[in-house]
């Protein structure tokens, strides 16, 4: 409108020239004055219509565009922080290198400039020598780096501080200060403006413009197990970020999804919730594979996650249910032309959710410790639903942070050969207890501690009698800090004169001080259940998850204490009918009406009668923890093989198997002592002429369960080599007495 008045303005000074030529004359410049009031500039005489009016024209278009580049300017000076559309310049504080920071001062070396970043009165005008000291030292080096470009600290009036008042005098100092080179940000501290980056790389913000964007618009797709997710390009980073990926707890997906397909096997349809979404690759596994026999529930309490959860189920083509808490109303979007499963996508606290509505399966996977949500997991799971947590704290859990697994889990660790199963005892612990405040017990399906996470899968008992049981489980570990013997106390409240009796080793007497700590307290039952995990064995292989297959299988072969060739992988399923915890779960060849045990009270009578049989099984179940067979070692001694060591235990009638905490730790019921006499007996000594491989048998005389014995064909040495282990002279005498039999071999 100001642009047409002025035009109007300018045509009607043009009709009054040609009026009035006399007092134009007189007067040339009132014309002129006349426009730029109106906002107009006219230069000169003109002497035709058309002319004029082209030539003012022009000028408006000009003079228009200048009027809103100056508004803006002014609008940006007086606002810093709001953003435009459009990409702007770079501030003069940025710069690639300090060359062309150097530009910017213009050095010559007869002259004196002033620094290009601070005003005059702090700093004045120089030669180039001591300029370039002062952008080097002073700017440059204390300058935040990101994608090759530097951002300088500013001393420009750019950010001014709060007015001082000293008298009389009111004046304002301009801070020092950097600017945000993805946004129109200005930060003061160097330690602020490195997390203000940050942030804006684990939001996706990464382009080095002044734009702050919420979201890139192309998100990398990732596929895990048939299923697409979309992440943000910083998904590896480890830290807590909005759409956080991991590609190296894929193994732990899969073995929950095992778990949950042995469930749904179980019961149908079953009620799950993923309560820590993120992207929600989890959920959407289930889903896609299990589909009608499972009810997913996604939730996640960031509302960036709430989107990317909804985006990837469109992705795979799913329908979203959205569920938040402020609004009860469901709210379902998506077409899922080929899948016409639903999942619910909720956006609310983790604590909220499981307060509020029960589920047959949860699954916890915090950032870091999940003791937080342990009691409002177990308020209103169902009865023998299933609970999974991951904790990934391991600093703490692994007695590396001792002081923050006494705070978080309220246990006393140090650091032991057997820390992996330590842990897992300590999360079971922990789990026990808070099931245990909700009346409800726990049997242990699954214990897995590995290098990024410690995995927990346990079945929920309602009633206060399993409660009571699981409690029971819960005792204080006695470890010898010299032998690294360990055993569970003894039930009981009563004190005990000397603790150390309960030591199978002799180091308390034999060594000065105190050689034995209480770690604990800890669970001290049994932390795997063979017919559940040779069930998601079966899964495994159905659905194709190779990577758990071998782990599952060491598993399975670790709860039953057995050698790998032992082994078999026959169906679960072949039976009728499979027992446990007192329940017998349905297979193919069962009726549906015989599947699963009906009612409160007759479930009660079946886990109570579970639990009788449970007391006699319990000389059945895998031996704690495990040696490592490095850790026991003979100085100067080669040690045989892994495998031929688990058969010379198991023919000297011992159970023993391998263990997936350790990959040269050995699970056994053998003391100790037992374990290092057998180790000794297999051994071969180092020497020059050549090390022997294989296992060095002893005349039969001698048993490796036993000490060891004069045998009756004169060989009396033979008991010496076995009576001095302990004194550290046994290569000497195993050197003497068999030569010929080493140099054969």
């Amino acid at each position: 409108m100001a642009a047409e008045e002025a035009a109007e303005a300018s045509l009607a000074r043009l009709s009054s020239e040609q009026r009035q030529p006399d007092d134009d004359e007189e007067n040339p410049e009132g014309g002129g004055e006349t426009a730029a009031l109106n906002g107009v500039v006219v230069s000169g005489k003109v002497k035709s219509n058309n002319l004029d009016v082209k030539v003012t024209e022009s000028e408006l278009e000009t003079e228009e565009k200048g009027m809103e580049e100056e508004s803006t300017r002014e609008s940006d000076s007086n606002i810093l922080d709001v953003s435009s559309d459009y990409p702007r310049e770079k501030h003069i504080s940025i710069q690639r290198h300090l060359a062309d920071l150097e530009k910017l001062a213009d050095l010559k070396e007869d002259e004196k400039k002033p620094c290009p970043l601070c005003p005059e009165e702090k700093f004045k005008a120089c030669y180039s020598h001591k300029l370039h000291r002062h952008l080097q030292n002073l700017h440059w080096k204390v300058s935040v780096e990101f994608e090759g470009y530097r951002m300088c600290i500013c001393h420009l009036p750019c950010r001014p501080v709060k007015p001082n008042v000293v008298g009389d005098q009111t004046f304002s100092k301009m801070g020092a200060h950097y600017h945000c080179i993805i946004c129109s940000a200005t930060i003061t501290r160097r330690t602020d403006m490195i997390g203000h980056i940050n942030r804006h790389v684990n939001k996706g913000e990464t382009e080095s413009r002044f734009i702050t964007v919420p979201a890139p618009k192309s998100h990398e797709v990732l596929k895990e197990s048939a299923t697409d997710v979309q992440v943000l390009p910083n998904y590896s980073t480890p830290q807590k970020t909005d759409s956080y990926f991991n590609p190296k707890m894929k193994l732990n997906r899969q073995l929950i999804f095992c778990a949950l397909a042995v469930l749904a096997e179980e019961r149908k349809p079953i009620e799950c919730l993923d309560a820590f979404g993120a992207t929600g690759i989890m959920g959407l596994q289930w889903a896609k594979h299990l589909r009608s026999s499972v009810k997913v529930t996604i939730n996640d309490c960031n509302e960036n996650s709430v989107t990317m959860i909804q985006e990837n189920c469109h992705l795979n083509k799913m329908k979203v249910k959205l569920n938040t808490k402020e609004d009860d109303n469901d709210e379902a979007m998506g077409d899922g032309e080929e899948n016409t499963d639903t999942i619910e996508v909720t956006k609310m606290d983790a604590n909220v959710i499981m307060h509020l509505r029960s589920f047959d399966f949860i699954h916890l996977d915090p950032f870091g410790t999940s003791v937080n949500y342990l009691d409002s997991a177990f308020r209103n799971v169902r009865n023998l639903g299933i609970v999974s947590l991951t904790s990934t704290d391991i600093s703490s859990l692994y007695a590396k942070a001792q002081h923050i697994a006494l705070r978080h889990y309220g246990c006393n660790i140090v650091r032991t050969e057997y820390y992996k199963e330590l842990a897992a005892r300590i999360v079971i612990a922990a789990v026990t207890r808070a099931a245990a405040r909700c009346n409800k017990g726990i049997e242990v399906l699954l214990a897995v501690a590995l290098e990024h996470f410690v995995l927990v899968v346990v079945r929920v008992l309602r009633g206060p009698s399993p409660a009571d049981d699981s409690a029971k489980k819960i005792r204080y570990l006695i470890h010898c800090q010299w032998c690294e013997e360990r055993i569970f106390q003894k039930e009981g409240n009563m004190v005990e004169e000397n603790p150390y009796q309960q030591l199978p080793c002799d180091c308390h007497g034999s060594m000065p001080g105190k050689t034995a700590v209480v770690l604990g307290p800890l669970w001290s039952g049994a932390l795997f259940n063979t017919g559940f995990l040779r069930r998601m064995l079966f899964e495994a292989v159905q659905y194709g998850l190779d990577e758990a297959q071998p782990l599952l299988k060491t598993l399975v072969c670790e709860a039953e204490c057995t050698t790998s060739k032992h082994f078999s992988t026959h169906s679960p399923y072949d039976e009728n009918k499979q027992e446990e915890c007192g329940v017998y779960i349905k297979t193919p060849n069962t009726s549906a009406e015989s599947s699963l045990v009906h009612g409160k009270r007759k479930s009660e009578e079946v886990i109570r009668n579970a639990a009788k049989r449970q007391k006699s099984e319990n000389s059945a179940e895998h031996p704690a923890f495990y040696y490592n067979i490095h850790r026991h070692s003979i100085k100067g001694m080669n040690m045989p093989k892994l495998n031929k060591f688990l058969n010379y235990l198991s023919e000297a009638g011992y159970r023993v198997s391998r263990t997936h905490f350790d990959p040269m730790g050995v699970r056994t019921n053998a003391p100790l002592a037992q374990f290092k006499t057998i180790l000794m007996k297999y051994s071969t000594p180092t020497y020059a002429g050549g090390q022997a491989e294989g296992p060095v048998h002893l005349p039969e005389g001698v048993q490796a369960g036993e000490q060891a014995q004069v045998a009756a064909d004169g060989k009396a040495e033979d008991a010496e080599f076995l009576e001095d282990d302990k004194s550290g002279v046994a290569a000497a005498v195993f050197t003497k007495d068999y030569p010929t039999h080493c140099a054969a071999e």
